[in-house]
């Protein structure tokens, strides 16, 4: 159940990123809207840049490689900026990076696929970002598991269409999203589609 008044909405098209502010008190919803895409997501204090979501600092902060409603998505200054308060899909990734030029070329071969690193870096543009070191993001929706010997499994994700997560701001926010390109793996059921944010207050 989404709630509160819808304040902005942000289509993110297939293989493109894109950002938005989101004010404390604002509830940020990330919907996938055909099911089985992965969202690469990043966020940023907006007093202080230097001051982002990092997935390493979680993953310390809430002794847990797994994120359910309730947990803080802490920062580098062990702080938590965001707070997941609704899940409907309860599978997500905070290990992997964000696929990147070098993903591409060294793994398929493949020298102009569109990346997640790049749709982000493009969407922070927007808020004079774009030349930031981009942090490690949270990757909603990605379903990878742990076989008997601690290797990773990556899977195609379980979200259906209209599944979403929704993160309350606990300050005021840049963050970035983006529909992860990904289309040579099972990452998004092989197949790339587009991601809604609404901004709700």
């Amino acid at each position: 159940m989404r709630n509160g008044t819808l304040i902005e909405e942000i289509f993110v098209p297939a293989y493109e990123g894109r950002s938005a502010l989101v004010r404390k008190g604002q509830t940020l919803y990330i919907i996938d809207v055909e099911g089985k895409q992965v969202g690469d997501f990043v966020c940023f204090n907006a007093g202080n840049p230097d001051e982002h979501v990092s997935p390493v600092h979680m993953r310390a902060s809430l002794s847990s490689i797994r994120l359910k409603a309730g947990d803080g998505l802490y920062s580098n200054y062990r702080q938590p900026l965001m707070q997941l308060t609704q899940d409907t899909v309860g599978r997500h990734d905070f290990f992997f990076p964000a696929c990147d030029y070098y993903r591409y070329k060294v793994d398929f071969g493949l020298e102009q696929h569109p990346n997640c690193h790049d749709n982000l870096q493009r969407a922070l543009q927007k808020y004079n970002l774009g030349d930031q070191e981009l942090p490690d993001p949270i990757n909603w929706f990605m379903n990878n598991a742990l076989d008997d010997n601690l290797d990773y499994v990556i899977e195609e994700p379980l979200s259906k269409p209209g599944d979403y997560v929704a993160l309350l701001a606990l300050t005021d926010v840049i963050v970035a999203l983006s529909s992860c390109s990904q289309d040579l793996a099972p990452v998004n059921g092989f197949k790339v589609t587009p991601l809604l944010m609404q901004i709700t207050g």
